[in-house]
């Protein structure tokens, strides 16, 4: 009983023991943490004290600088006219609809709301990687005027510290004036009350409540949801942040069914916001190119301070915006709607793109660029692509012979531009005459898919609808941009490999890290190299005796072709389209001429030169002081036409060599007086037309079929 009694005795000792040092452990790790989170705490009070926010006071934004492709200064994006507006200005309904969609909590919180953050930690974590943000309104207002757009943890914590500083040293009121005053909304819009202005004309306090849901929508994704572009995605947005309001009591039953069925009536269209910036069509189509090929959000490339090297050439820019403000180039428009236009200039051996235009007139801001987001049917242009390069590769020359007469392919009968039909002709006079039923001949001899698949190896964008016979002449369901003919004619300056055109060639930060890159490549083949050089042999034609001797510029070698897409129903040069594609080894050209909106009294009533004529002008501002380089020597020779009844190998007869001393000895002078004459003559030609016209003999849009 004794060594039992003791026994005991010492286990309850130990367990004394040891409830004394658990006792002391817990204290002991209680300690720990409690300084674990006090000296946290003070270090977060310290690091938030540390946090700088003078910017507050002035958040304008930094500017993106634009170089050329010599690394100089071309143009600042600098968008920092922000207009403010004092809170009791803004209408209570706009503060709600922002609260409601961006930080429905923001009146309670402290400028953290943890339920948010804790949410975006489990989506996150679950898709492995950072996909959303728990930003409250107060932390979206340090991320736009002190930090940058990654999704980053340890930018979210430097967004905590910046949103706690801001709290502390302003009431909810101010920090909502300060957010609403500058963030985004699309369109060049800054600020609230110049997006009021930009979408609706308004002053902010004469906003609708559907109005104001709208602006607030706008915020998470302003050109995803811009109601210029995206009318239906941003209704949408706009019904959401409704029910967002209603469900949070923000509204009524009744003022949500007013207001979700109150018609969007924005601004017919946008107010400019191009400011001082230089090049503006070419800074749109880059701010496009950082986004799509990119990644880059429209706000960040315009605020973000970036450094963005191009493949821009400003002479030739510049050269290309007075060709555009030069009236007399262009045919005479109708009072109603001007004659528009779009031309880009692209160098065939590393797809820069040196200049581009995308319209006549007043530029709004991000507007529509006709050189790059132009959907036209191509009409003859299209014949060098998807017709006569896959008929060289298959064997055909271009002195081959062939019957231009009528034809009725299953139940198609295509015609030549006025009628009519020239019995035998070799490929090449059928190309640089542009005829149509020769080229469809010989789409339907080689095979469809041939066609098909020769235009998708040059880049054209096709449709499941365009695998028919109309392809020969341009007859696309959905149509081409000036940049697409400008890459796809770059093969054959490139001896078959076609180099994707691009804007950018550098992104880099405001300290210099680079962001972003076009790949360096060698290009895709396209052709081979013999196909190529006798494409542009047969090209060169084009302008030396066929439909673009427009074009032609003294002592120096160009090869091109000619489009017109004709409205059914029209007299003389009815047409919807007209193009001209061509180059020289260093540069490609495309230009293309037409109403935006063509019905029966807006069409184009010059003959199918017009695009020439500005190509010309284009083409020699561009190349001014520019090296004159020659094409590569063709591997087979090339008939002019007037040697058709002559033997084959005989190019050089005696009408060519008559022909050719003649223009010889035209003086300058006399070519200036000869093209005066011929352009008065088209102006009285005009004139007859446009009686026409009047008299109720126009037509409508309904024939694809080239004209050429």
């Amino acid at each position: 009983m004794g060594y039992q009694g003791e026994t005991w005795m010492n286990i309850n000792t130990a367990l004394k023991f040891k409830k004394i040092n658990a006792k002391k452990a817990v204290i002991f790790a209680a300690a720990v943490l409690a300084a674990i989170v006090l000296g946290g705490w003070a270090t977060f009070r310290v690091l938030v004290a540390a946090q700088d926010i003078d910017q507050l006071e002035v958040p304008l934004p930094a500017a993106t600088i634009l170089y050329d492709q010599n690394g100089q200064e071309a143009t600042r994006l600098s968008f920092n006219k922000i207009e403010e507006i004092g809170y009791a200005d803004i209408p209570k309904h706009m503060v709600d609809a922002v609260v409601a969609v961006e930080d429905k909590r923001y009146f309670e919180h402290d400028g953290m709301d943890m339920r948010a953050i804790a949410r975006a930690f489990f989506t996150n974590f679950s898709a492995g990687g950072t996909v959303q943000g728990g930003s409250t309104i107060t932390q979206q207002l340090a991320k736009n005027v002190f930090l940058s757009h990654e999704r980053t943890w340890s930018r979210k914590w430097n967004e905590v510290l910046l949103a706690k500083k801001i709290e502390e040293n302003y009431n909810k009121q101010e920090i909502m004036e300060m957010y609403l005053n500058q963030i985004y909304y699309g369109d060049g819009a800054w600020g609230i009350k110049r997006a009021a202005y930009t979408y609706f004309g308004k002053q902010v306090n004469q906003l609708t409540v559907a109005e104001s849901a709208l602006l607030a929508g706008l915020i998470k994704a302003p050109s995803a949801l811009t109601p210029y572009k995206h009318m239906e995605k941003a209704k949408e947005r706009r019904n959401l942040v409704l029910q967002l309001m209603k469900d949070q009591s923000l509204i009524t039953e009744t003022e949500y069914n007013v207001s979700v069925n109150e018609p969007i009536e924005i601004l017919t269209s946008k107010p400019s916001r191009v400011d001082d910036i230089r090049y503006p069509y070419y800074v749109d189509h880059m701010i496009r190119e950082a986004m799509t090929q990119y990644g880059l959000s429209e706000n960040e490339v315009l605020q973000g301070g970036l450094r963005i090297y191009s493949a821009l050439d400003t002479k030739m820019q510049e050269a290309a915006e007075r060709v555009y403000a030069e009236a007399s180039l262009f045919p005479d428009s109708s009072q109603d709607q001007l004659i528009q236009s779009g031309a880009i200039l692209v160098d065939p051996r590393d797809g820069g793109i040196r200049a581009l235009v995308g319209g006549r007139g007043e530029q709004p801001f991000r507007g529509f660029n006709r050189a790059t987001q132009l959907k036209r049917q191509p009409g003859s242009t299209l014949k060098p692509v998807a017709v006569y390069t896959p008929a060289l590769e298959l064997g055909y020359q271009p002195n081959d012979k062939l019957i231009d007469e009528p034809i009725n392919i299953g139940g198609y009968e295509p015609q030549n531009a006025g009628g009519g039909y020239h019995g035998e002709v070799t490929l090449y006079e059928a190309l640089i005459n542009s005829y149509n039923i020769p080229a469809v001949k010989i789409l339907n001899e080689i095979g469809i898919d041939k066609g098909i698949d020769a235009a998708s190896r040059f880049g054209i964008p096709l449709t499941d609808e365009d695998r028919m016979l109309g392809l020969a002449l341009g007859g696309l369901q959905e149509g081409v941009s000036p940049l697409h003919m400008a890459e796809a004619f770059g093969v054959f300056a490139n001896d078959g490999i076609r180099m994707q055109a691009h804007a950018i060639i550098r992104i880099e930060s405001a300290d210099g890290t680079v962001l972003a890159e076009a790949e360096g490549t060698s290009g895709v083949k396209v052709t081979e190299p013999a196909i190529a050089r006798t494409m542009t042999a047969m090209l060169e034609g084009v302008i030396r005796e066929g439909t673009g001797e427009s074009a032609a510029i003294e002592g120096r070698p160009l090869a091109g072709k000619s489009g017109t897409t004709q409205m059914s129903g029209t007299t003389g040069y009815g047409a919807k389209d007209n193009w001209f594609v061509g180059y020289t080894p260093q540069l490609v050209g495309a230009v293309w001429l037409g109403y935006d909106q063509s019905d029966s009294t807006h069409y184009l009533t010059t003959s199918s030169k017009a695009a020439a004529v500005v190509f010309q002008a284009l083409m020699s501002g561009a190349l001014e002081d520019e090296p004159v380089m020659s094409f590569p020597k063709a591997p087979v020779n090339v008939l002019k036409k007037n040697n058709k009844d002559k033997n084959d190998n005989d190019d050089n007869d005696d009408n060519d060599k008559d022909e050719k001393k003649e223009r010889e000895k035209e003086s300058k002078q006399e070519r200036k007086e000869r093209k005066e004459r011929e352009k008065e003559q088209e102006k009285e030609q005009e004139k007859e037309r446009e009686k026409e016209r009047k008299e109720g003999k126009g037509g409508n849009d309904d024939d694809d079929n080239d004209n050429d």
